[in-house]
Parts: structure tokens; C-alpha cells; sequence
């Protein structure tokens, strides 16, 4: 594999699939916000605020929606993932949720 397909698939990767990777869960794997408590060592509460906001913003704007998100869970857990990547936008918006237990 070159080094151009190597790019393409690092930044085709979701989220949920680059918390998995660096937790070295399989690619796919869903966590309950317990689960991701306790894996990251954030507070339940802090990562159940970033949840509810995301499925507000499902629910209030679902021309932002990509067709392919079918309900508000689905949107607010990738919500609730970004927020863990500092990287995202999600985690500049919702840092102050995050907090450590």
C-alpha cells in the first residue's frame, strides 16, 4: 500500500473508530457513556450534557443532519466522540463538560 492510500484511510476515519484505535477496541465498536467514563476517566454527567446537546441539535436542525444519521442516538453519540478528540470542533465547544472523575 502507498503512502497516498495510507493518507486517505487515517483521515477517513470516524471518531468512534479513532477512540476505538487509540483504546484498541475493534474498529467498530459501540461504548455506553459508562463505558466511556470509565475508559476515559471523564465524569458520566459531564459526557451525558454533551450527549443531550447532541440530540437537541438533532432534533432542532435536521437540515444540518447528513441524510445517513437516522436517529438523535446515533448523532449524539458521534457528538459525545468528537468531543473527546481534541482536535475537533466538538472538543473546543464542549471541553468545559469534560471533566475528570
Amino acid at each position: 500500500m502507498n503512502k497516498k492510500y495510507i493518507l486517505i484511510y487515517i483521515m477517513t476515519l470516524t471518531y468512534k473508530q479513532k477512540f476505538n484505535k487509540k483504546y484498541k477496541f475493534p474498529k467498530d465498536k459501540s461504548h455506553s457513556l459508562a463505558e466511556i467514563s470509565k475508559i476515559t476517566g471523564y465524569k458520566k454527567s459531564g459526557l451525558q450534557t454533551i450527549f443531550n446537546k447532541g440530540t437537541g441539535a438533532f432534533k432542532s436542525n435536521r437540515a444540518a443532519v447528513r441524510p445517513s444519521v437516522k436517529s438523535a442516538e446515533q448523532w449524539s453519540y458521534a457528538r459525545v466522540y468528537a468531543a473527546l478528540d481534541p482536535k475537533s470542533k466538538a472538543y473546543k465547544i464542549d471541553k468545559s463538560h469534560l471533566i475528570k472523575k
